[in-house]
Protein backbone atom coordinates (compact mmCIF):
# COMPACT_ATOMS: atom_id res chain seq x y z
CA UNK A 1 0.00 0.00 0.00
CA UNK A 2 1.36 3.19 -0.74
CA UNK A 3 0.68 6.33 1.59
CA UNK A 4 0.97 9.74 -0.18
CA UNK A 5 0.95 13.11 1.48
CA UNK A 6 -1.68 15.92 0.11
CA UNK A 7 -1.74 19.35 0.65
CA UNK A 8 -5.18 20.84 1.08
CA UNK A 9 -6.18 24.68 0.22
CA UNK A 10 -8.79 25.43 2.28
CA UNK A 11 -10.82 28.98 2.38
CA UNK A 12 -13.47 29.94 3.98
CA UNK A 13 -14.33 26.39 5.10
CA UNK A 14 -14.05 25.63 0.85
CA UNK A 15 -11.86 22.90 -0.21
CA UNK A 16 -10.11 25.21 -2.75
CA UNK A 17 -7.25 22.88 -4.41
CA UNK A 18 -5.26 19.91 -3.35
CA UNK A 19 -1.42 19.44 -4.15
CA UNK A 20 1.03 17.11 -3.58
CA UNK A 21 4.36 19.14 -2.69
CA UNK A 22 4.17 21.87 -0.13
CA UNK A 23 5.60 24.73 -2.45
CA UNK A 24 2.80 24.49 -4.81
CA UNK A 25 0.39 24.86 -2.20
CA UNK A 26 1.95 27.73 -0.68
CA UNK A 27 1.97 29.10 -3.92
CA UNK A 28 -1.62 29.36 -4.54
CA UNK A 29 -2.50 30.19 -1.59
CA UNK A 30 -0.28 33.19 -1.62
CA UNK A 31 -2.16 34.02 -4.93
CA UNK A 32 -5.22 33.60 -3.23
CA UNK A 33 -4.34 35.64 -0.96
CA UNK A 34 -3.56 38.52 -3.73
CA UNK A 35 -6.78 37.93 -5.35
CA UNK A 36 -8.54 38.49 -2.27
CA UNK A 37 -6.81 42.17 -1.45
CA UNK A 38 -7.51 42.86 -4.46
CA UNK A 39 -11.10 42.28 -4.57
CA UNK A 40 -11.17 44.33 -1.46
CA UNK A 41 -9.46 46.86 -3.93
CA UNK A 42 -12.00 46.64 -6.59
CA UNK A 43 -14.94 46.56 -4.39
CA UNK A 44 -13.93 50.05 -3.12
CA UNK A 45 -12.91 51.69 -6.80
CA UNK A 46 -14.87 54.08 -9.12
CA UNK A 47 -16.55 51.20 -11.20
CA UNK A 48 -19.38 49.08 -10.00
CA UNK A 49 -18.78 45.40 -10.55
CA UNK A 50 -21.20 42.61 -9.55
CA UNK A 51 -19.50 40.25 -6.69
CA UNK A 52 -18.89 37.24 -9.21
CA UNK A 53 -17.52 39.64 -12.10
CA UNK A 54 -15.33 41.26 -9.63
CA UNK A 55 -13.95 38.32 -7.72
CA UNK A 56 -13.06 36.53 -11.11
CA UNK A 57 -11.21 39.66 -11.89
CA UNK A 58 -9.30 39.92 -9.00
CA UNK A 59 -8.58 36.38 -9.78
CA UNK A 60 -7.38 36.92 -13.02
CA UNK A 61 -5.52 40.00 -12.51
CA UNK A 62 -3.60 38.16 -9.38
CA UNK A 63 -2.85 34.95 -12.18
CA UNK A 64 -1.31 37.66 -14.06
CA UNK A 65 0.47 39.91 -11.43
CA UNK A 66 3.85 39.28 -13.32
CA UNK A 67 2.11 41.18 -16.37
CA UNK A 68 0.51 44.28 -14.60
CA UNK A 69 3.70 45.86 -13.84
CA UNK A 70 4.24 46.43 -17.93
CA UNK A 71 6.64 45.46 -20.43
CA UNK A 72 10.52 44.30 -19.51
CA UNK A 73 13.26 46.35 -20.21
CA UNK A 74 15.77 45.27 -22.81
CA UNK A 75 19.09 45.01 -21.65
CA UNK A 76 22.00 47.87 -22.85
CA UNK A 77 24.07 46.97 -24.94
CA UNK A 78 27.60 46.89 -23.44
CA UNK A 79 29.60 49.89 -24.98
CA UNK A 80 32.65 47.83 -23.37
CA UNK A 81 33.01 46.52 -26.96
CA UNK A 82 32.45 48.92 -29.21
CA UNK A 83 34.59 51.21 -27.33
CA UNK A 84 37.87 48.60 -26.79
CA UNK A 85 37.50 48.72 -31.03
CA UNK A 86 38.07 52.50 -31.05
CA UNK A 87 40.00 52.90 -28.10
CA UNK A 88 37.91 55.11 -26.65
CA UNK A 89 36.90 54.27 -22.64
CA UNK A 90 33.12 53.38 -22.12
CA UNK A 91 31.12 56.38 -20.91
CA UNK A 92 28.26 56.35 -18.25
CA UNK A 93 24.97 55.43 -19.21
CA UNK A 94 22.71 58.22 -20.32
CA UNK A 95 19.91 59.34 -17.63
CA UNK A 96 16.48 58.29 -17.75
CA UNK A 97 13.28 60.03 -16.29
CA UNK A 98 13.08 56.58 -14.61
CA UNK A 99 16.47 56.68 -12.57
CA UNK A 100 14.69 59.08 -10.01
CA UNK A 101 12.22 56.17 -8.72
CA UNK A 102 14.86 53.78 -8.55
CA UNK A 103 15.93 53.21 -4.68
CA UNK A 104 18.66 50.98 -3.01
CA UNK A 105 17.15 48.89 -0.51
CA UNK A 106 19.94 47.77 2.38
Amino acid sequence: MAVTIQYLVVRNGIDKMTFTNKKDADAYDRLLDLAEHLDDLLADGPVSLNEADREALALYLAQHQDQLSGPKKKPAKKAGKAADKTGATPSAPASTEDDDKIQAVA
